[in-house]
């Protein structure tokens, strides 16, 4: 019996050592996405706080609803409530894995649907510091993983993953991402830029649960360390399994939302 322990323990040991970093990345990034999925659709209020390199605000107020797809990336509008010479600014995406994101805008003031390059994937979001790539949904595929190291970060015992883009036309050659060991959730993320410098870091704190079974941080914040400016994402009114569908993510409705 003993000797079927030790046997035992020894395989399991080996096991984890024979784990290759780019194995226990994937498999991290794989648990952080198997425990988000289930939610089918879900809504939210935002505000939008953008600031300059000397601190000056400006702030939006924001409605965003989300339909989690099987087998693909998830559908998402964002209508824009204030200020007013942006109201009535939407904004759509149907994310994907590999292939390219199609995202649409429709603009008030030109009163018509804009498409979204593919190649614009690293241009900012309505001004912000955020590019249309950060707010497309998390596709396994999208990514190679590689485990680096472990670290606490804040008090929070984190793995910590470096992830490359597989997709076309992404602004960034690569991303640092911090996972919580317990829960699995983002707490940080440091962007790098094409020539390999560091662009942005994104924090994501205040987090809540939902269901029992989804976390959402309410507070995020994106910081670029090459111009100075920061934008800050605060979340409330989390309502999910509403009773969304496709019908409700059409391109031919963006002028209609109010």
């Amino acid at each position: 019996m003993y000797k079927f322990l030790i046997v035992l323990m020894l395989t399991v040991t080996s096991l984890a050592v024979a784990e290759t970093p780019e194995e226990k990345g994937f498999a991290i990034a794989l648990e952080t996405d198997n425990r988000d999925k289930g939610w089918q659709d879900s809504s939210a209020v935002m505000k939008m706080v953008l600031r300059n390199r000397h601190g000056q605000e400006s702030v939006r107020q924001i409605r965003v609803v989300n339909l989690e797809m099987e087998g693909d990336g998830d559908k998402g509008l964002t209508v824009f409530d204030e200020p007013r010479d942006i109201k009535g600014t939407a904004f759509l995406s149907y994310s994907h894995a590999l292939v390219a994101d199609e995202q649409w805008i429709y603009l008030p003031a030109l009163k018509r649907v804009k498409r979204i390059s593919s190649s614009n994937k690293s241009g900012p979001f309505m001004g912000s510091e955020f590019a249309y790539e950060d707010i497309s949904s998390f596709e396994i595929p999208k990514y190679n993983y590689l485990y680096l190291r472990d670290e606490v970060l804040d008090g929070i015992d984190c793995f910590v993953l470096e992830l490359r883009p597989q997709y076309q036309y992404s602004g960034y050659t690569k991303s640092y991402v911090w996972v919580d060991k317990v829960e699995y959730r983002n707490q940080k993320v440091e962007y790098y830029d094409r020539k390999g410098s560091l662009l942005k870091v994104q924090r994501f704190t205040d987090y809540q649960l939902y269901l029992n079974q989804y976390w959402r941080a309410h507070t995020m914040t994106m910081d670029n360390k090459q111009n100075g400016k920061s934008t800050t994402l605060y979340w409330t009114n989390f309502k999910f399994k509403t009773g969304l569908t496709s019908a409700d993510f059409k391109k031919n409705d963006l002028k209609r939302q109010r």
